[in-house]
This record gives C-alpha cells, sequence and structure tokens, in this order.
C-alpha cells in the first residue's frame, strides 16, 4: 500500500482520505492529518471528528507536520504512533545519519554527524533536504520533543530528568523548542496528564509504551527468543496465554545498569516497557531505539505479506503466520559474536557456548530485588579473553579474537546501513563466509534484504524431495523476493516446522 515513492514527496491524498475516514490501523504511522483550521496534526486513527477534505494536507512524517507549523494532537499523540517504514528507503547515507542520530541521547552537529560519515557537512544537508525535506536539527528536535511528550504523559519524571532523558543539555533550550513544537509547556502538559492525577509517587520501574501496526504475532517473537535465552541475561517467562508471556533482559547502555521486562498489550496494539534501575530514565530515548528493533516494531507486516505471497512456497507459509517479524539483536556486537559461534553447529549448542562467554568475561550487578543480573560482555571486556576455554577449535577461538580486535579498531561498523559494505567488512576478517556475514546483517544489524544462501535450512526448504537446492539456486529464486529476502528467509524456516538443521544457527 506505496503512499508515496520517497519521504520528499507527498503521500497519496486519495489512500489518506480513505485511511483516515476508516482509522485504518495498518496506515497508523504511515501518514499524518494536518487540519488547516486548528493547525494540528493527527495521526490517521485520531478518534476525533474528521475534517472536512479541503481542511486537511498531509505529511509522511511527524517531524514534517511539525516543521511545517502543525502541533501534535493531544488525543491521538502522534508521539505514540509506530515508526515510519518509509524512512527505510531514503539514500543509505542518510539512513546511517538517522541511525547515528538516535543512537546517541545528545545531539550531534552537523559537523560532527558528517564527519563521522565521511561526508561534508554540506553534502549532508543537501541529502536531507532531498530525500527527507527537512534538516537535520529540524528532524532531531522534533523527535525528541515527541518523545518527551510521552515522558511527560506517561511517566513521573521530573521535568529536568526529561528534558536531560530527551536528549538536551539545556532546561531553556528543551522548553523553548518542546514549547515551538507543541505550543505549550512541558509544565502544562504534565499538570494536564493523566499520570500526574493518578499519584503513582515515582515508584519503580519506569514505563514506556511502544507502538506497533498490526498485525502482531508476538508469541512466536517469544518463542524465536525463548530458544535462545542466555541465562543470567535474558529469560522469557511463558504464560498459559502465550500473549501474556513476558521477555527480560539486563542491560548497560551509556554506562547505566538496569533490567527491563517487556509485556504485550495486544488490545491497545503496543508493547510495556517496565525499566528497573537507578538512572536509568537518562537512557529510554536509546533503550527504545534499540527494543523498537530487537521486536521490529516499525515494519510493515501487509506490505511484505503483499510482495512475497507472490511466490507460492511462501504463500502457503504466510497462510500460517498473523504477522512476519524479523527478531533483532540487543547489541549487534554481541549478536555478531553469538553468530561466528553458531557456524556448523546447532541452535542449542550456540547458546550454550555464548552462555559461557557471558558467564566468564561478563560482570555481574545487582537486580531490582537484590538478584544478580549478568551482563553479556562488549569489546573492552573481551580484548584479551582467549577464547581456549569455552568449548570451541583452536581455529574458531582465532577467529573470534580477530572479530573482537577489528571491532576495536574500527574495521567493523556496526553503523553501515549497505548491506554489501557490512559483509564486505566481515568477510575480510578470516574465518567469517558470506553465512555469517548475513546472518549478522539480517539479525545483528535489522537488515530486511540479508539473505544467507548456503543456510541449510534454506537450502532443504528450497529442494525438491529430498534434494536441497544449491546456494546459487537459493539467491536467484530470492531475487523477486527483494527487499524482503531476510523475511523470506525466516519463513522458509517456519517451512521445516522446526526441522533440526546441521547447519543453521538461527
Amino acid at each position: 500500500m506505496p503512499l508515496a515513492s520517497d519521504l520528499n514527496v507527498k503521500p497519496d491524498p486519495d489512500i489518506c482520505h480513505s485511511a483516515r475516514l476508516a482509522r485504518d490501523k495498518r496506515f497508523d504511522g504511515r501518514f499524518y492529518t494536518a487540519v488547516k483550521t486548528t493547525r494540528i496534526f493527527c495521526r490517521p486513527i485520531c478518534p476525533a471528528r474528521p475534517p472536512l477534505e479541503k481542511n486537511v494536507e498531509y505529511f509522511a512524517t511527524a517531524a514534517e507536520a511539525a516543521a511545517a507549523g502543525y502541533r501534535p494532537c493531544l488525543r491521538c499523540r502522534p508521539d505514540a504512533a509506530p515508526g515510519s517504514p518509509a524512512w527505510g528507503l531514503v539514500s543509505t547515507t542518510v539512513q546511517r545519519a538517522l541511525n547515528l542520530m538516535r543512537a546517541e541521547r545528545e545531539a550531534q552537529s552537523i559537523e560532527q554527524l558528517a564527519d563521522r560519515l565521511g561526508i561534508t557537512s554540506r553534502y549532508l544537508r543537501k541529502l536531507f533536504a532531498e530525500h527527507i525535506g527537512l534538516s537535520p536539527l529540524q528532524v532531531w528536535q522534533t523527535e525528541r520533543a515527541l518523545f518527551a511528550f510521552s515522558l511527560l504523559r506517561d511517566t513521573r519524571l521530573p521535568v529536568g530528568e526529561i528534558a536531560f532523558a530527551a536528549g538536551f543539555s539545556s532546561l531553556r533550550r528543551f522548553n523553548g523548542v518542546f514549547k515551538e513544537v507543541y505550543q505549550r509547556t512541558p509544565t502544562e502538559v504534565r499538570r494536564e496528564s493523566a499520570t500526574t492525577k493518578s499519584g503513582d509517587g515515582g515508584v519503580k520501574p519506569l514505563q514506556i509504551y511502544l507502538s506497533y501496526r498490526p498485525p502482531f504475532d508476538w508469541p512466536a517473537l517469544l518463542e524465536f527468543f525463548g530458544a535462545r535465552t542466555l541465562p543470567g541475561v535474558e529469560q522469557v517467562i511463558a504464560a498459559e496465554d502465550p500473549e501474556q508471556s513476558e521477555y527480560l533482559r539486563s542491560f548497560e547502555l551509556l554506562g547505566q545498569r538496569g533490567l527491563m521486562r517487556v509485556a504485550h498489550e495486544s488490545e491497545k496494539g503496543r508493547l510495556r516497557v517496565s525499566v528497573y534501575g537507578d538512572g536509568c530514565g537518562a537512557v529510554l530515548y536509546p533503550l527504545r531505539e534499540k527494543l523498537r528493533r530487537l521486536f521490529d516494531l516499525d515494519a510493515d507486516s501487509d506490505e511484505i505479506r503483499g510482495h512475497l505471497q507472490a511466490d507460492p512456497l511462501l504463500k502457503n507459509v504466510l497462510k500460517s503466520s498473523s504477522g512476519v517479524r524479523l527478531p533483532g539483536a540487543w547489541d549487534p556486537f554481541e549478536y555478531t559474536l553469538r553468530a561466528i559461534l553458531g557456524q556448523q553447529i546447532s541452535v542449542a549448542a550456540a547458546t550454550t557456548i555464548a552462555g559461557r562467554v557471558a558467564s566468564r568475561y561478563g560482570e555481574t550487578f545487582d537486580g531490582p530485588e537484590g538478584e544478580a543480573l549478568l551482563l553479556f560482555p562488549g569489546p573492552q571486556q573481551l580484548r584479551n579473553a582467549d577464547f581456549s576455554d569455552i568449548g570451541v577449535t583452536r581455529t574458531r577461538a582465532n577467529t573470534l579474537r580477530t572479530f573482537v580486535a577489528a571491532t576495536l579498531n574500527g574495521e567493523i561498523d556496526f553503523h553501515e546501513s549497505d548491506l554489501e559494505s557490512f559483509c564486505t567488512q566481515m568477510t575480510a576478517l578470516p574465518g567469517i563466509g558470506d553465512w555469517t556475514a548475513h546472518y549478522t546483517a539480517m539479525r545483528g544489524l535489522s537488515m530486511p534484504d540479508a539473505f544467507p544462501a548456503s543456510d541449510l535450512g534454506i537450502l532443504i526448504a528450497l529442494g525438491d524431495g529430498e534434494d536441497k537446492a544449491t546456494p546459487k539456486q537459493a539467491l536467484a529464486r530470492a531475487e523477486s523476493w527483494r527487499p524482503w529476502r531476510a523475511y523470506a528467509a525466516l519463513l522458509l524456516w517456519q517451512s521445516l516446522k522446526l526441522k533440526p538443521t546441521k547447519r543453521s544457527s538461527k
């Protein structure tokens, strides 16, 4: 259901008109309706009385609507809308810039951002104007103001802490930007919020909410993660009703340690995230961005389904799938290391060995109830690791050491948005082939077109009877699945009905 070919092109008004009148949840986050008479912009699911078509205009993102002088609706809350899938269609450089902007708590200057991208600041401004129609600063300020609004309404964090969490180093600057976007002060919004009236007293945990476009198969995601959880680091708490199952994980982010607990509120189309830990309010923005990738919340399941069901094999699998999502990773470095461990062994064996890495080299800290929580080690903790005591071959241990060194030296760029460039970086290291590179890109970096063509499970699924396909045949078949080959790979694995394979570490 394409709305526009690029972000700098207005969405199709006929599609938007029909979607907003129907309050179609499938379009939530895909466009915003701005009302010229009230100067307010809304999500397509807004419960307010629909305005006349002559009084509206449409925008692809909330940032564009705010930059045009409209203020967000306080009823449907554009701050709570799912992310725009259209932003995955902009140029590679712009996408890398957006990823870098969202990975940091504080704003970077245009010069700093351009330097990290290896281009001039003038060229970066030109790219943003061409592909998004806004400057990097406009995008940053609007996204952070929307995020701050959600914290004002959903938490009891003091306004000063919310300003810091949203990335503003100055309360005065925060107040100025927020008032420019919302036409009211943060204090006024806090005074109006239901959270203030509820009087929760600021009791931990902090809670944030992450919306998505249905359909969303929460049980399938947790089943996938549940087979790969690391003791002490993460856990899936199964419930009698799979929709009530929860995901837990310890984390360290920008120097803050904590525990997060994720539950599904299917009736509201969102995830509820409870965050435990002193000082964790400061890292809520990058934490939210990581979780959106982990659970693939911004995917457009209907568009993906519509594209892939043209293949008879995938169409058959899609009949039993209520919304395919690409399980992501909390940390790209962690996942890449786990992918290397998973070469040519089973999922269970790879998880066991990864657990040894965590227990031998990770650090522990006290959880909210005094329990011991374990952090998966980062590249600094593994700088001098030998890996000879975790149950891998000498060659595999050497590959792990080389990978850690390459990460520390900057040879591996986990902010890379181009699939071919990332895979080239990875396969330049000894002991890492196309399978590991593509599987890491697929899960560790959430690249939708990654495709581990030599995976045994994929070759069996595409085979004819007892004869499995060849990687060359798999790549040829997958050409028609672009740009969603990673989702097709998931469907192929599902088609095996959990049949164990010797090679796949999915």
